[in-house]
C-alpha cells in the first residue's frame, strides 16, 4: 500500500525503510530540500541517517504537503513532539478521508500537558480514535536501520486498526505486537525519556549499576502510577512499550536522552548539553510536563521533580540523587 511518513529524521527514515522492506510504497515528507533531494535522487539521508548507504527503491521523498499524502492509506507522523500540533494543522484538510494516522512521537506537549494521541487527533480536526495508532517500544533508530532484530507495540482503540498497521510494518527483523491500550503506550514512550535523562546523568557522573538500577526501577514505578491514574493498563508498563523501551533508552549511547543526561553528569550546563547533542532531547521539555501531570492526577513524581530542578536550577547529580531520597515513598 502507499504509506507516507511526515518527518525524515533518523527514526522517521528508519521506519520508512521498515515499511519499504515490508512491501509498501513509501513517501517521506521533509521540510529540508537537501533531505528531500538526497532521498529522492540518491536514496540516502546523509543529514539524519548517514549510516544507511542505500535506502530501498520503493522509498521516495517530497517537500510538497499535498503531494506527500495524496492517496496514502497510512500517514505516519514522525515530527518533533513539541512542534507536532502546528505542523499537522496544515495537513488536516489534505489527508485522505479513510487513512490511518500513526504516531511515532514520544512526548507530552509542554503547553497543554496532553499526550501525542490527543495532540494529533485535535490537530487533525477530531480524528476518530479508530483511525489513530501509536507505535512505541525499544526502537533505537540506528539499530533498526541496520536491520537488527527488534519489536514494537502498535496500539489503537480498534484492534483491527492496530492489526492493519502491524501487518504493514512487519518484517523478518521487525516484529509488531498489537494492543488497545493507547494511553499506556503513549505514557510509556513519553515518560521513560525522563528516566533516561536521570540514568544518563548518573552514568556521566561516574555512578555504577546499583545507582542506575535504583533510578530505573523507581522511575518505572513512577511512570506506571502516572499511567494508571491517567487511565492506562498497568500490564502495559511491564511489556515492550514499558520495561523494554526503558531498558533500551537507559542503557545505550544511541539514546539521545541518555547522552544528554550523561553530558549533564559530566558537568555540562543545559546550554552546553544542548550544543553537544545538536538539539534538545525530548525528555527535557517532557520533564516539567510530567511534574504538572503528577500534580493534576495527585501522583507523586520524585524523579521528574528532581530532574526538573536539575534543568532549572543546575543541581549536580549528587544533589539530584539526594533529593530523590528526601522525597522517597517508603512503601515498595
Amino acid at each position: 500500500m502507499k504509506i507516507t511518513v511526515l518527518g525524515a529524521g533518523a527514526w522517521g527514515t528508519a521506519f520508512g525503510q521498515v515499511l519499504a522492506d515490508a512491501g509498501n510504497e513509501v513517501t517521506m515528507w521533509a521540510r529540508e530540500p537537501e533531505i528531500v533531494e538526497g532521498i529522492r535522487d540518491h536514496r540516502h539521508n546523509a543529514v539524519r541517517l548517514p549510516s544507511v548507504a542505500t535506502l530501498p527503491e520503493t522509498m521516495t521523498a517530497t517537500g510538497g504537503k499535498a503531494e506527500a499524502v495524496r492517496g496514502a492509506r497510512i500517514v505516519v507522523v514522525a515530527i518533533a513532539a513539541q512542534f507536532a500540533r502546528v505542523a499537522l494543522q496544515d495537513f488536516a484538510p489534505l489527508l485522505p478521508d479513510d487513512c490511518m494516522v500513526v504516531s511515532l512521537m514520544k512526548g507530552i506537549e509542554r503547553t497543554t500537558g496532553k499526550r501525542m494521541d490527543e495532540v494529533v487527533r485535535e490537530a487533525l480536526g477530531g480524528l476518530p480514535a479508530a483511525r489513530f495508532a501509536a507505535i512505541s517500544g525499544p526502537n533505537l533508530s540506528r539499530e533498526i536501520a541496520d536491520r537488527q532484530p527488534a519489536a514494537t507495540v502498535v496500539a489503537c482503540a480498534d484492534i483491527d486498526g492496530a492489526r492493519m498497521v502491524a501487518q504493514a510494518c512487519g518484517t523478518p527483523y521487525f516484529k509488531p505486537f498489537v494492543s488497545t491500550d493507547v494511553i499506556g503506550v503513549e505514557m510509556c514512550g513519553s515518560l521513560k525519556n525522563v528516566v533516561a535523562l536521570a540514568v544518563g546523568m548518573a552514568r556521566g557522573a561516574g555512578y555504577g549499576e546499583n545507582t542506575a538500577a535504583m533510578i530505573e526501577s523507581r522511575g518505572l514505578a513512577e511512570l506506571t502510577a502516572l499511567g494508571v491514574a491517567a487511565g492506562a493498563q498497568a500490564c502495559t508498563f511491564s511489556g515492550l512499550a514499558g520495561v523494554g523501551d526503558l531498558v533500551a533508552t537507559c542503557g545505550s549511547p544511541l539514546s539521545r536522552n541518555y547522552m544528554f543526561g550523561a553530558n549533564l553528569g559530566k558537568g555540562m550546563s543545559v546550554e552546553q548539553a544542548i550544543k553537544a547533542s545538536n538539539g534538545v532531547a525530548e525528555g527535557v521539555p517532557t520533564t516539567d510536563a510530567v511534574v504538572s501531570l503528577g500534580s493534576r492526577l495527585g501522583v507523586p513524581t520524585p524523579l521528574a521533580s528532581a530532574m526538573s530542578r536539575v534543568l532549572a536550577e543546575g543541581l549536580t547529580c549528587g544533589q539530584m540523587l539526594g533529593s530523590l531520597f528526601d522525597e522517597a515513598i517508603t512503601a515498595e
